[in-house]
């Protein structure tokens, strides 16, 4: 299954693989609870542009936590 090449791109990519992910997700929510409102079509490019963004705002920031992580630990010396 590690083959397939979405899957690889994404193991590769796990940031922009989550955007990506999370972009559409938020999209297809926006669509489906925003589809009586009567928007025009310049509103509905902002609301997803601004989902998009959105998106990639909480994955940047849900990444910081993985940087602490990967970052290593600096060891203090004892002072006698």
């Amino acid at each position: 299954m590690q083959n397939f090449p979405p899957i690889k791109w994404s193991m590769t990519h796990p940031r922009l693989a989550a955007w990506i992910v999370l972009s559409l997700g938020m999209i297809i929510m926006l669509a489906i609870e925003a589809s009586d409102v009567g928007l025009e079509i310049g509103q509905w490019i902002a609301l997803f542009v601004a989902c998009v963004l959105v998106a990639g705002l909480c994955i940047w920031i849900i990444s910081w936590e993985d940087d602490e992580e990967e970052a290593p630990e600096v060891a203090s010396e004892e002072v006698n």
